[in-house]
Formats: structure tokens, sequence, C-alpha cells
């Protein structure tokens, strides 16, 4: 017997999902970790991104921040290419800047949402709110893995 397909999640339940799952998440500055959600998934939006991408974007660090598992994003009614998209901007245990950075070049639209990604992270406002020390040491974080994904100034 076969499966009768699923129709997608639409980019308002993906967003529900996202929201519930980080809900209790705050960001290093101690805001609410949803708000960076959006600003990306904005980003990917102002930049041109499609469907896929924008889903991917609500999406992006749930499987990296166990908000969601890796088994519910295989059985979620989402696209095999934001399936694909959250894999590969999806950062691993001890895995070198290089390899990741590769993958998200590897894969169609990963680029765009990790672009949206760093933009967001990186955002002068954003490390205002930081000390010093880890102000300095994200920038530099975040500069590295844009030249590894030969990103130039926005």
């Amino acid at each position: 017997m076969t499966e009768t397909p699923r129709a997608p999640l639409s980019l308002a339940a993906v967003e529900a999902i996202a929201r519930a799952a980080h809900a209790d998440q705050t960001d290093k500055a101690g805001q609410p970790y949803t708000e960076h959600l959006r600003a990306v998934a904005e980003g990917v939006r102002s930049r041109g991104g499609d469907a896929d991408q924008i889903a991917a974007a609500w999406l992006h660090d749930a499987v990296e921040d166990d908000a969601l598992s890796e088994q519910w994003l295989e059985e979620a009614a989402l696209s095999p290419r934001t399936k694909d998209i959250v894999r590969a901007v999806t950062k691993r245990a001890d895995e070198p800047p290089e390899a990741y950075a590769g993958r998200i070049l590897a894969t169609d639209g990963a680029l765009l949402v990790k672009t949206a990604d760093l933009a967001h992270n990186a955002d002068p406002a954003r490390l205002a709110a930081l000390d010093e020390t880890t102000r300095k040491r994200l920038t530099e974080k975040y500069a590295r893995m844009r030249a590894l994904l030969g990103l130039v100034d926005e």
C-alpha cells in the first residue's frame, strides 16, 4: 500500500511550529530567540528567496538547537528541498568550518539562508548588546564563515 502524499505545511504553519519549538529560548543577549528566526526568514524573503528557503529559514536552527529532532524533520510535511536546506545549515558537533561551508555551498538554496542568518547574527545593533569578548569572538567567527562561503559585504 502506498502512502498518500500530504500537502506541504504552509509558511504560516512552519512559522508557528518554529516559534513553539524555540519559545523558551533566548539569544546571547537575552532576547527571545524567535526574533532571530523572524529576522532570518524576513532576510531570505527580502533577498528574493522562495517558499522552500523561507520555510528553511524558520527552521534553520531547530535541529541544531534540539528544538526539533532529525526524525521530526524527516517526517514533516515539508518539501525535500526545504529539508535539504535545513540539514545543510545545521552545524554538527566538532565539524570543521570548512566542511560546514562546503555542505552549504553544495546544497541548492542553502547559501541564501545562511547569508540571511549571518547578516542578522553580525548586525552591529545585535552585537552591541554583548560583552566585548563575546562580540569580538563572534565577529571573527562570522567573518571567517562569510569568507569560506565566498560572500562579499552586502
